[in-house]
């Protein structure tokens, strides 16, 4: 289904934030006989809907939302409405047409378009493709789930789309290159299931794309792809890192070197990984990434990586204040806590509560030292997974502002407090933003106590 398939028709959109406004804004646009947009979860964090919006499509809040979403030929609903709400599993149980706007938006886009999805790494991997690309002068727009909604993206050649697993639900249509970076339990409460995660995340793929780029060491796409011919990154006949000409590990494609591994001014190995896919990609769309690789290698060192996602915040304590708010499930953090291994460490956990379970996270901090301070909702569930780790210390405070100030207390000089939640921000912040705001603020209120 395309934007130009809702003219004359009567049309729902079901959210109001950004991803809802830029629907709303687009499909006005397009002549549809009725619009309306529904909010049933309007609260004090809501932002006001008011001027054009309003004016293009009057918003109904609560109850009432569900004989409006009924009522319509077609539910555009925003990536927030999980599969297992109540109102959703209703409407498609009546078989009533529900998409999303990047379905709509990928129908005419898709081979234009790298879409990039992961249970770990997307943004990253996303952000390093269209910078890699702008850097070997192939202009793209970067938009999705972290950045411009694709229905506010202006007209391009090339885009470079980070997908959650909720916006891959809906596309009937794959991007010319479909990109996966990691596959791992992660927003069950949303999809029902570990089964029903994975068969969402994966449909990127389920529709024909040219090309699927893998992250080759991952056991669980492993045992998802099977046997699919895909480009497996990091795998030695693509691109991968050994030891190059001086004996330090370098990346490269195939046998030949491209550049070191120390260009990359991003810590961990997730982040090798993530730009051994990133090179992958631009090697699919016929970029000559071994002519290219001194621009490429330039680029790469002045990749300064995501904000909000292991950014250094300075503060004359001599503590290092690391705001990872991206990471939103156990495995993300446990790829944070690594990259500062060796320095004494204090990690604040805690979001909304999608029921994940925390038990590999246990197990990766069992032989570790560091102090857990878990803040509302699931801190305190994080907090009791973690009892009785013999050198794991943990508390719990009511909230991010207390939080930030306990760690002042107890992380020694030359230490890290890093916020790297394992769990989303909705609920009690706005969206990761929100979070990253409010741990900066609060960052700098007690820098001097």
């Amino acid at each position: 289904m395309r934007l130009s398939d809702l003219r004359g028709r009567t049309v729902a959109v079901w959210g109001a934030g950004r991803e809802g406004r830029a629907a709303v804004t687009a499909i006005a646009a397009h002549g549809p006989a009725d619009l309306v947009a529904v909010d049933d979860s309007a609260n004090f964090l809501s932002l006001p809907w008011e001027g054009p919006l309003a004016e293009a499509a009057p918003l109904v809040t609560g109850e009432q939302g569900y004989a409006r979403l009924a009522a319509a030929d077609v539910v555009v609903r925003s990536p927030g409405v999980p599969n297992t709400h109540p109102w959703l599993v209703e409407l498609r149980g009546r078989g009533a047409t529900v998409t999303q706007g990047t379905a709509l938006w990928m129908a005419d886009h898709a081979a234009r378009t790298v879409g990039v999805t992961g249970s770990k790494g997307k943004s990253t991997t996303s952000s390093l493709i269209s910078h890699l690309f702008a850097a070997v002068d192939r202009p793209n727009v970067f938009g999705g789930n972290i950045g411009v909604p694709t229905l506010d993206l202006p007209d391009a050649e090339l885009y470079v789309l980070e997908l959650s697993s909720y916006q891959c639900s809906d596309l009937t249509d794959s991007p010319r290159i479909a990109v996966v970076t990691a596959l791992f339990p992660e927003h069950l409460d949303a999809h029902g299931g570990e089964r029903e995660y994975y068969r969402d995340k994966l449909n990127l793929l389920a529709h024909g794309p040219e090309t699927v780029v893998v992250n080759g060491s991952d056991p669980r796409l492993a045992a998802e792809l099977g046997d699919r011919p895909v480009v497996r990154a990091g795998r030695p006949d693509t691109t991968h890192v050994a030891p190059g000409p001086d004996g330090t590990p370098w990346f490269h494609l195939a046998d030949r070197p491209l550049f070191p591994r120390a260009v990359l001014p991003l810590v961990g190995r997730h982040n090798e990984g993530n730009l051994c896919v990133a090179l992958a990609v631009l090697d699919a769309l016929d970029v000559d990434v071994v002519a290219r690789r001194d621009t490429l290698a330039v680029a790469v060192a002045e990749f300064q990586g995501l904000a909000h996602r292991l950014t250094e915040i300075a503060d004359p304590s001599g503590l290092t204040f690391v705001d990872d708010t991206l990471a939103t499930s156990p495995y993300a953090a446990m790829h944070a806590i690594d990259a500062y291994d060796g320095r004494a460490l204090t990690v604040i956990v805690g979001g909304t509560d999608r029921g994940v379970d925390y038990a590999p996270l246990r197990e990766h901090l069992a032989d570790r030292e560091l102090t857990v301070i878990g803040i509302p909702d699931s801190g305190p569930r994080i907090v009791s997974v973690l009892d009785g780790l013999p050198k794991v210390r943990t508390e719990t405070v009511d909230d991010l502002v207390d939080a930030v100030r306990l760690a002042r207390e107890v992380t020694p000089v030359g230490g890290v407090v890093l916020l790297s939640p394992a769990a989303p921000s909705y609920g009690r912040f706005r969206n990761f933003e929100h979070r990253s705001e409010v741990f900066a603020r609060a960052v700098a209120d007690t820098s001097g106590r």
